[in-house]
């Protein structure tokens, strides 16, 4: 298997792994402060990870060079994932995933800006797609308020987070230094690690860790190990292998991931109406990846396909 494949593969692991955190951070987003439930998983997927790559491939003197490139990285990601469980609060978790689903349209502003990544006729189409059907969910299918452009505030706290992570993708290779993925992301965790907790070291202190129920603990170990640690490493590796736009265009399948969850602990599904928006965005995703049809996004040192 090609890297660029193994990075489509990635990024389909990552769509999957990812969904569960909108689910299970919606069950518990009122009863723990965003910043302090951060922290706190930044450090168990920093050990993670920084066990990992001491197994694999070591942590060469050479990944301290340029402190300063985690730090960024740290402070986008911790952004990302503190408005994120901060819009959780009131925004259902489908209609978040929604939202998370107008990153590759931001992705590939990001990556022209920073990497004169070009994005092709036919995949400016296919994020144009992608966005309406974002959009159809986010209004719950609802044209008097997408006439009345009225937005759930819960979901407007996300989108800033999904800037930040759109501006995250093509950071990652244009700070990127030949480390390895899994080296590259312990530097990032750490970084934003302890970022977080600095910023909320208030919210830290004053949570009362012993009486948080098994739910909420649960939900801080799924998304320090397995949305944050497992899908870190899987997109520092994509990131390396495919354009930014397409890197991010797997997160058209998070919606379909998310009713998958809702199903499973009993919330039941959208409406027929709101499936069509999530139609939409699986249509999106097969456009992107069609590479008979979509030549690929041209980009400095691009090896996708």
């Amino acid at each position: 298997m090609t890297l660029p494949l193994r990075g489509h593969l990635a990024m389909l692991c990552f769509s999957a792994l990812v969904a569960g955190s909108f689910s299970l951070g919606g069950l518990v987003a009122n009863e723990i402060a965003p910043t302090a439930l951060n922290a706190v998983r930044f450090v168990i997927a920093a050990v993670v990870i920084g066990v990992a790559a001491l197994a694999t491939t070591g942590i060469p003197r050479s990944a301290a060079q340029a402190p300063w490139r985690y730090l960024v990285l740290g402070g986008l990601f911790a952004t990302y994932f503190v408005l994120m469980f901060e819009g959780l609060k009131t925004a259902p978790p489908v209609s978040a995933a929604a939202v998370f689903t107008l990153t590759p349209v931001m992705a590939a502003v990001a990556g022209w800006v920073l990497l004169r990544q070009v994005t092709t006729p036919w995949m400016a189409l296919a994020l144009a797609v992608g966005g309406a059907g974002a959009l159809w969910v986010i209004f719950r299918a609802d044209l008097t308020a997408l006439r009345a452009f009225e937005i759930g505030q819960g979901e407007v706290i996300y989108f800033w987070g999904c800037a930040a992570h759109a501006i995250y993708t093509p950071m990652v290779r244009k700070l990127n230094r030949g480390e390895p993925a899994v080296v590259f992301t312990f530097g990032m965790l750490l970084a934003g690690g302890v970022l977080l907790w600095i910023y909320g070291w208030d919210d830290i202190r004053a949570t009362d860790w012993a009486a948080l129920r098994p739910l909420v603990w649960i939900t801080i170990f799924y998304v320090a190990i397995f949305a944050s640690a497992a899908t870190f490493v899987l997109l520092q590796f994509a990131t390396l292998h495919l354009p930014a736009a397409k890197v991010m265009a797997y997160t058209y399948l998070t919606p379909s991931w998310v009713i998958v969850w809702e199903i499973a602990l009993g919330h039941g599904a959208p409406t027929g109406l709101v499936l069509g928006g999530v139609a939409l965005t699986v249509v999106a995703l097969w456009m992107l990846l069609d590479v008979g049809k979509a030549p690929a996004t041209v980009a400095k040192g691009s090896d996708d396909v």
